[in-house]
């Protein structure tokens, strides 16, 4: 990319991003957007908790509750030593103050909320894995600019999933597409929903381009 001018913002220009031009200033306020509807909005809603549950993946409320209880939850170790010396157990944590609840989805106070840095990748990554990467549901995790915001890392990841499958077997896809620890690994995998051919000849093209590299 040429050297910005005077007083231009040097990302300003468009970027090269999937098979057009993608302007990085003009998309980023639509993806914090999308992070703010995510973490203040859509974790606590009913849906949204039973589909992650479904598909095997927390929010990251109830991350932030399970590290809260278990840096507050005695170990064994103390509780023993205790025992041995005859005291009393340390005392457990005390229960989470009430929290406001969504549209039937158990929420957790503000307090317990993760900070606005949270990456929404693995959530994407989860959803074209398992076949739900669809309008409505990605509406419903991330918000009325959903589409300006997300589509466009959505797009990438559908071919990331694409050449997955094309070099790897399906058990290496899974171990690919398996969480951070086994108690999140994707309970399932889906064939790509609703591919167009736009979508296939241009990920033909970008896979060209990626055996160019290999063989260079």
């Amino acid at each position: 990319m040429a050297a910005a001018r005077a007083g231009e913002q040097p990302f300003q220009e468009g970027q090269a991003f999937l098979d057009g031009q993608f302007d990085i200033v003009d998309w980023y306020p639509y993806f914090q957007s999308c992070v703010r509807y995510f973490l203040k909005h859509a974790q606590y809603n009913g849906p949204v908790q039973f589909l992650a549950a479904f598909i095997n993946i927390q929010l990251p409320f109830q991350k932030a509750q399970a590290e809260f209880l278990l840096s507050h939850t005695p170990s064994p170790a103390a509780v023993a030593a205790a025992a041995a010396a005859g005291l009393a157990p340390p005392p457990a944590a005390p229960p989470p103050p009430p929290a406001a609840l969504g549209d039937g989805g158990v929420g957790v106070p503000l307090t317990y909320s993760t900070a606005t840095t949270t990456t929404l990748q693995p959530y994407i990554r989860r959803l074209v894995a398992t076949g739900f990467d669809f309008p409505g549901v990605l509406h419903s995790f991330f918000g009325d600019d959903w589409e300006r915001g997300v589509r466009p890392l959505c797009e990438l990841e559908r071919r990331n999933y694409m050449f997955a499958a094309k070099s790897g077997s399906w058990l290496e896809v899974k171990r690919a597409y398996d969480g951070a620890g086994a108690d999140e690994a994707v309970p399932f995998l889906r064939p790509l929903r609703n591919v167009s051919e736009a979508e296939i000849v241009a990920a033909e093209a970008a896979w060209s381009e990626w055996l160019a590299m290999q063989d260079w």
